[in-house]
């Protein structure tokens, strides 16, 4: 497994980037609001539609769950962009709304957005690794820790684990804690949302249940972060992916090589709002996503970029940690046969 592109980008791309970018990263308020409508409202109305299925079968309201996951996976791409201040040309607007949509995926707006701006600023950087990321260690780290440490270590990056039941504590328990050391702003934004999530769920209760709502909130939240946790996994790890100590770190490197460009089937794309196209995403995020797919389209230049599809992105799944003195990710057995010839 070798660096997918050693001498990449060329220095045309390398002059030329801001400009080839510029002209999509303009908000279109028709096209924002009419994902609006096309996402947050089908999500609420398949969620009123799973409350009255109790009454038929719940195996009704678990297949509803599946599409209900997919407009929240939207809703947050919603959230995300307006984080990013993206998605209106207003930054007012884009709080207001990015704190609505922030209540309906169980996300603190100003917390998310500081933690992400972070990701953007050191994804691919071994020495900024921590804050929005998936925690991955190298070769010499994962050696010199304790066995207990490497079991957990084991157990944290295994797949069951971070998609399955990593995924939804993340939403439900992690986010409702402010990390030490944020600022006040953020902090206070973890705290009126889980306010604002105790008055909404007490209200819930009162109408339909506590029973009802439990029952139709968590399979949607279920399904619609473990596929929101793996659509951010396999966009920072997969084989070839750019990794370098800070001094070495280069923004474009980062961008065009240490995220993933995510070819997905059609529908699969429009339920993930473009964020497959996640190279052109960190090379600029005030690109909305609407605009992403547009943006390689038209500028062949990026066709360097080899895409992941559903097959091969399933084998980041047995990647494990970061190989500094081979530049990649690998997997226990990798580790292993590097021990064997004793070149660890």
């Amino acid at each position: 497994m070798k660096e997918r592109y050693p001498d990449f980008p060329d220095p045309t791309l390398r002059k030329n980037w801001r400009k080839l970018i510029a002209p999509y990263q303009q908000p279109d308020l028709r096209r924002s609001l009419w994902q609006i409508v096309t996402s947050v409202l089908p999500f609420l109305l398949l969620w009123a539609l799973m409350v009255w299925s109790l009454q038929v079968s719940y195996w009704l309201t678990l297949l509803l769950a599946v599409p209900a996951a997919g407009f929240m996976m939207r809703t947050f791409i919603i959230f995300h962009d307006c984080g990013h201040g993206s998605f209106f040309k207003s930054q007012r607007a884009n709080t207001i709304l990015g704190s609505i949509t922030g209540l309906l995926t169980f996300t603190a707006f100003h917390y998310w957005t500081r933690d992400h701006a972070v990701h953007h600023a050191t994804a691919g950087d071994l020495d900024r690794r921590g804050v929005g990321d998936v925690d991955t260690l190298t070769v010499k780290e994962y050696l010199a820790l304790s066995p207990l440490r490497q079991f957990v270590y084991r157990v944290m990056r295994n797949p069951f684990f971070m998609f399955v039941i990593g995924a939804p504590l993340v939403f439900l328990v992690v986010h409702r804690i402010p990390r030490p050391g944020i600022g006040k702003r953020e902090r206070n934004s973890v705290w009126w949302t889980n306010l604002a999530l105790v008055a909404i769920i007490v209200l819930l209760s009162l109408t339909i249940g506590i029973k009802t709502f439990v029952l139709v909130q968590y399979p949607i939240l279920a399904i619609g972060t473990a596929v929101g946790v793996w659509m951010f996994y396999v966009q920072h790890q997969f084989e070839g992916v750019y990794w370098r100590r800070h001094g070495e770190w280069d923004y474009l490197n980062s961008a065009l090589q240490g995220a993933s460009f995510y070819k997905l089937p059609r529908l699969l794309q429009w339920f993930s709002g473009n964020i497959g196209f996640h190279h052109l995403h960190h090379l600029s995020p005030r690109i909305p996503n609407y605009n992403l797919e547009r943006c390689q389209t038209e500028n062949p230049v990026f066709d360097c970029v080899e895409p992941l599809t559903l097959r091969t992105s399933l084998r980041s799944l047995r990647l494990r940690m970061y190989d500094e003195q081979r530049r990649q990710l690998i997997g226990y057995r990798e580790l292993k046969q590097l021990r064997l010839a004793g070149e660890v």
